[in-house]
C-alpha cells in the first residue's frame, strides 16, 4: 500500500502535483470565466429578443387599429391607395381639366336608351353647366349614336345591354370610387328639367341637412305614383305627407314611409355618406331595386324624419315613359309625353304592333321586391346584435 506522506515528501512528486494543481486550476478558471461570458452573451440575446418581440407586438396592435384593407397586408401602408375617382386622364401631357379649376363635387348617373336622347340631352346640359361629372349607363348598347352631341366626349359612357341603373350602380359606383363626390344623383331618363337648377338644389339640401332627397314632381304634368313626391307650391321643402281619409292614413304621428322619411327610386339624390350605406343595401342579383325605397331611411345618417325630404322649389316633370322592355321609335319629348298622358300606344312604330316585354319587366320587378323584403326580414331575425331604431 502506497503511503501518501512518503509520496508527497519526495520533492519530485511534490513538484509534479503542484504543476498538476496549477493546470487544473487554470482549466477550471477558464471554464468558469467562459461560462460567465457565455451566460452574459445569452442574457443579452434574450434581452434583444424580448425587445424585438415587444416591438412586434406593439406594431401588431398598431396595425390592427389601422384597419388595413384586406389583401394589402404585404404592402407598406404609404403605398396603399384606398379610393379612386371617375376622372379621365390623357395618355400623355397635362390633365384634361385646368389644374386651377375646382374639381367637380357632384355626380349625375343616368341609365339611358337612344330613344330618350332628346330628353337626356336637356338633362345633361343643365348638369354640366353646374360643373357635374356625368356618367351614362347605356342599356341598349347604342353608344355611338350619342357622339354627335357636343358634350358626349366629356361624359363617361358605360354600355351593357338590358340592365337597370341599380345594376349599373352596384358595379360601377362603389363608394370607394365615388368618394370624392359629395352628392350622387341617380336618375331615370324620362325627366323634364325646365324648372330645375342643380346648383340651387344643392344649396337647399345642404341648408336643410338632407342626406337623401329628390326634387318634387309637377303634379299637373307628371305621372305621380306616390303622393309624397307631388310638389307643394308654397313650400321650399317638405318631409311629410298627410292623408286623413281611407286606408293608410298619414298624420303628425306617422313616423315612417310612405308618410315620412321616404323618396321614390325615380330621381333620388344621396350624400356621399348616405350612398356608402345605400350601395351595400343594393342586392347584387336583384336588378330592379323595388322595395329598397322603403328602407332608404336607415341610410339617412340619423333621423329619417329630418334627413330625408322632397324639394318643392326645384321641381321636375316625370314623363312616365315606358323604357326597358319596349321597342319604339323616337318621336321627341312633346310627342311622347302627350301620347303617354292620353293613354295612346303611339310609342310603337306606325303600322306595327307594339313590341313590348314591359309586362315581364314589371312582373320581375314585383318578384325582386318580394325577395328583397323576405331577405330583410331574415336579416333582422338572424342578426341578434342589430337594433331597429324605428
Amino acid at each position: 500500500m502506497i503511503n501518501p506522506v512518503s509520496v508527497l515528501s519526495d520533492p519530485k512528486n511534490r513538484s509534479f502535483y503542484c504543476s498538476l494543481f496549477i493546470v487544473v486550476s487554470l482549466i477550471f478558471g477558464a471554464y468558469f470565466i467562459g461560462s460567465a461570458s457565455i451566460a452574459k452573451e445569452y442574457k443579452e440575446k434574450l434581452t434583444r429578443w424580448k425587445v424585438i418581440y415587444n416591438m412586434q407586438n406593439t406594431n401588431l396592435g398598431t396595425c390592427k387599429k389601422q384597419c388595413q384593407p384586406s389583401g394589402t397586408e404585404a404592402l407598406p401602408e404609404g403605398i396603399v391607395v384606398k379610393t379612386s375617382d371617375l376622372e379621365m386622364r390623357p395618355l400623355w401631357g397635362s390633365s384634361m381639366k385646368n389644374k386651377n379649376s375646382t374639381p367637380s363635387m357632384s355626380l349625375l348617373a343616368i341609365a339611358v336608351g337612344i330613344k330618350q336622347k332628346e330628353i337626356v340631352d336637356k338633362i345633361v346640359r343643365k348638369f354640366l353647366s353646374s360643373d357635374f361629372v356625368v356618367m351614362l349607363f347605356h342599356y341598349d348598347g347604342a353608344v355611338d349614336k350619342w357622339r354627335d352631341l357636343p358634350w358626349s366626349d366629356t361624359a363617361i359612357h358605360v354600355s351593357v345591354m338590358n340592365q337597370t341603373k341599380w345594376w349599373f350602380a352596384k358595379r360601377f359606383l362603389h363608394p370607394d370610387i365615388v368618394t370624392e363626390y359629395k352628392y350622387i344623383f341617380l336618375w331615370d331618363e324620362d325627366l323634364g328639367v325646365e324648372n330645375f337648377d342643380p346648383e340651387r338644389y344643392l344649396s337647399i339640401i345642404r341648408e336643410e341637412g338632407l342626406e337623401i332627397s329628390q326634387p318634387a314632381l309637377d303634379p299637373v304634368k307628371s305621372e305621380v305614383y306616390h303622393p309624397i313626391t307631388a310638389r307643394a307650391k308654397k313650400s321650399k321643402v317638405h318631409r311629410r305627407f298627410y292623408k286623413f281619409k281611407g286606408s293608410g292614413r298619414c298624420d303628425d304621428q306617422s313616423s315612417g314611409p310612405p308618410c315620412i322619411g321616404w323618396v321614390e327610386m325615380m330621381a333620388p339624390v344621396f350624400s356621399s355618406a348616405a350612398w356608402q350605406c345605400v350601395w351595400y343595401m343594393i342586392q347584387n342579383d336583384l336588378i330592379h331595386a323595388w322595395g329598397l325605397d322603403v328602407q332608404l331611411g336607415y341610410c339617412a345618417q340619423g333621423d329619417r324624419m329630418k334627413n330625408v325630404g322632397v324639394v318643392d322649389s326645384e321641381y321636375i316633370v316625370h314623363l312616365g315613359l315606358p323604357t326597358l322592355g319596349v321597342a319604339d321609335d323616337n318621336k321627341g319629348i312633346n310627342g311622347m309625353a302627350h301620347s303617354h298622358k292620353e293613354g295612346s300606344k303611339a310609342l310603337a312604330p306606325s303600322g306595327l304592333p307594339q313590341a313590348s316585354n314591359r309586362a315581364k319587366v314589371r312582373m320581375q320587378s314585383f318578384i325582386d321586391m318580394r325577395i328583397f323584403k323576405e331577405r330583410w326580414r331574415n336579416a333582422v331575425k338572424e342578426d341578434k346584435c342589430w337594433v331597429d331604431p324605428y
